[in-house]
C-alpha cells in the first residue's frame, strides 16, 4: 500500500519536471514536437482569460490536446511493465496521468472551475510569471522546491502592477 502515496508524489514530480524541462524547455522551439503546449495551448489560455477552446475538438487529432493525450498514455504504457511488481504503485501513476488529463481539461473548458480548484495553474498561464506554477493537478512539488507563485485572487490593480514590474 506504500506504492499509493509513492505514486502520488513520483507522478506529481513528473509533472512538475515535464512541464518545466520538456514543455516549456524543448517545447519554446517551434520545430520541436512539445511546441503545442507553448505556441497554442499558453497562447489560447492567454488570449481567452484562461478558456482553451482547442479542448472542444475530439481527443483523437494530430492538435494540442490530441499529443497532449498521447503524451499521457505513452507514460503510461512505459509503467505498466511494473505493475507484477509494484500493483498500487503503477495503478496509482495510471490514475494519475488520467486525473491530470481530466482537470487540466475542465480547467481550460469551465475557467471559473480551474480558478477555484486549480488556483496554482491558473496562475501558471495567467499570472505574469509564466514560467513557475510548474504542477496541474496539485501544487506540491511547486511548493516543496519553491516554485509556487501566488498570483489568483489579487485586487486587479496589483496584478496590473506585478505585471508591469516584471515585464
Amino acid at each position: 500500500m506504500i506504492g499509493i502515496p509513492l505514486g502520488l508524489l513520483y507522478a506529481n514530480a513528473g509533472e512538475w519536471l515535464i512541464h518545466k524541462y520538456v514543455l516549456h524547455g524543448l517545447g519554446r522551439r517551434k520545430e520541436s514536437f512539445w511546441s503545442f503546449h507553448w505556441h497554442e495551448h499558453h497562447r489560447h489560455a492567454r488570449q481567452n482569460d484562461f478558456y482553451d477552446p482547442d479542448y472542444e475538438r475530439p481527443v483523437f487529432g494530430w492538435h494540442a490536446q490530441g499529443k497532449e493525450a498521447l503524451g499521457l498514455v505513452a507514460l503510461t504504457a512505459a509503467h505498466l511493465p511494473l505493475f507484477p511488481v509494484a500493483p498500487f504503485f503503477t495503478g496509482t501513476v495510471c490514475y494519475s496521468a488520467w486525473n491530470y488529463y481530466r482537470v487540466h481539461k475542465r480547467a481550460h473548458m469551465d475557467p471559473e472551475w480551474g480558478k477555484a480548484h486549480l488556483r496554482w495553474h491558473y496562475d501558471h498561464h495567467m499570472g505574469p510569471n509564466q514560467d513557475a506554477n510548474w504542477c496541474v493537478s496539485r501544487p506540491w512539488f511547486d511548493e516543496l522546491l519553491g516554485t509556487r507563485e501566488r498570483f489568483a485572487g489579487r485586487p486587479a490593480k496589483r496584478r496590473r502592477g506585478e505585471a508591469h514590474a516584471t515585464a
